[in-house]
C-alpha cells in the first residue's frame, strides 16, 4: 500500500453492513492492500458508499483474534450546540484570505500521523503528489525518495488534487444549492466499482456529510467564501453533531464532528476541528459497542477500542521531497 493508501478511505458514514455491502468492503480491501500510486489525505472505511471510506471507518478481514484496546483513559468531551458552533466557522473562515490555485507541475506534501487501534504505535506518513495526479513519491525504508507514475483506475472514487480543485470550484455558495449539487453528484453516487461486486450507495444524508467532510479536509486551495458555505450545508444535514475536547493522534484537542444517524452503530467517528482557526486536524473514531463482521463469533473490535488519525501538514511545494 503506498504511503497514505490506509488515510484515502474513511470518507462517509455509512449503514450497519449488509451481505452484499460487506462482500463489496472486502473486496475492495484486498485491492486497496495491492502497491498503487495515489496517495491523498483519506482514511479507511468499509468499502460501500461513498468510496467506502478510506479516510474512516475500519475493515478488518476475518481477524484471528479480537482486537483487545489497552485500557486508557477517555477523554470527557462536551456536546455543543452545533449550529451555533458551525455558524461560528461559517463566518471565521469566511474572512480567510484566498489561496492561489497551484500549476499542474506543483506538488501537494502531506504529513500525517496514523494510530490503529490495535496497537500503541503512532506511524508517521509523508506523501506527495503532483497536483494534476500523474505522479506520487515518497521515501522509502532506504532514505531514497522514489518518483512512481499512477496508473489509470476508471473504477475508482478518488481525484487528483487537480480535480478535487476544479470541483470545488463548481459548487455554488448558497447553503442549500449547495448541499443539493453535492447530494446530486454522481460521481460519489456512482463510485467506487468493483468488476464483480455489486455497487451499493450510502443514504443521501450520510453521503453528504460524508462528502463536505471531505472537501473541509482539503482547506489548502479552496475559496473562502466556498469553505463558509460548507459549513452553512453541514448545519442543513439532519443529525450533524459537535463535541468539545475530542483528541487526534497528534494529541491536539480540537471539535469533534460527527452524524447521529438514529441507528445502533458500533462506531463514533469524529472528524476534529481547530477550534479557533476550524482548519482540519484529523480523526477519531471510537468503538460503543462490540463490532462483528461478517459471520465471526467472536467481535473484530471491542468497544474502547479507538483509531486517531491526524493531518500535520498539507501544504504546495515545487518538487517531490520539499516539505515547504
Amino acid at each position: 500500500m503506498d504511503d497514505l493508501g490506509s488515510l484515502r478511505e474513511l470518507r462517509a458514514e455509512v449503514p450497519e453492513p449488509g451481505a452484499e455491502w460487506v462482500a463489496q468492503g472486502r473486496r475492495r480491501l484486498l485491492r486497496r492492500m495491492r502497491p498503487r500510486g495515489r496517495a491523498f489525505g483519506r482514511a479507511l472505511l468499509l468499502a460501500g458508499a461513498l468510496a467506502t471510506a478510506a479516510a474512516v471507518a475500519l475493515v478488518v478481514v476475518r481477524p484471528q483474534a479480537p482486537a483487545r484496546p489497552a485500557p486508557a483513559a477517555q477523554p470527557r468531551t462536551v456536546q455543543l450546540d452545533a449550529d451555533t458552533v458551525l455558524a461560528r466557522a461559517a463566518d471565521t473562515v469566511g474572512r480567510r484570505a484566498a489561496a492561489e490555485v497551484p500549476l499542474p507541475t506543483q506538488w501537494q506534501y502531506t504529513k500525517t500521523l496514523d494510530k490503529q487501534p490495535t496497537g500503541d504505535t503512532i506511524k508517521t506518513r509523508e506523501s506527495w503528489m503532483r497536483y494534476d495526479g500523474k505522479q506520487t513519491a515518497g521515501f522509502g525504508e532506504d532514505g531514497r525518495l522514489s518518483v512512481h507514475d499512477v496508473p489509470p483506475d476508471p473504477g475508482d472514487d478518488d481525484l487528483s488534487p487537480r480535480q478535487y480543485d476544479q470541483k470545488l470550484r463548481e459548487l455554488p455558495t448558497d447553503p442549500k444549492r449547495l448541499l443539493a449539487k453535492v447530494t446530486k453528484d454522481r460521481h460519489w453516487i456512482d463510485y467506487p466499482r468493483e468488476e464483480g461486486v455489486p455497487h451499493v450507495a450510502a443514504p443521501d444524508a450520510d453521503r453528504a456529510f460524508g462528502v463536505i467532510m471531505l472537501y473541509l479536509s482539503r482547506y489548502g486551495v479552496m475559496p473562502p467564501e466556498l469553505e463558509s458555505a460548507l459549513f452553512e450545508a453541514l448545519a442543513l444535514i439532519p443529525g450533524v453533531r459537535v463535541e468539545q475536547g475530542v483528541t487526534d493522534a497528534a494529541g491536539r484537542t480540537g471539535l469533534g464532528v460527527w452524524r447521529d444517524t438514529g441507528k445502533d452503530a458500533a462506531r463514533r467517528r469524529y472528524r476534529i476541528l481547530d477550534p479557533q482557526t476550524y482548519r482540519y486536524l484529523g480523526e477519531r473514531t471510537v468503538w460503543v459497542r462490540d463490532e462483528y463482521l461478517f459471520d465471526d463469533k467472536e467481535p473484530a473490535m471491542r468497544k474502547g477500542a479507538v483509531w486517531t488519525t491526524a493531518l500535520l501538514t498539507s501544504v504546495i511545494v515545487d518538487r517531490p521531497g520539499e516539505r515547504g
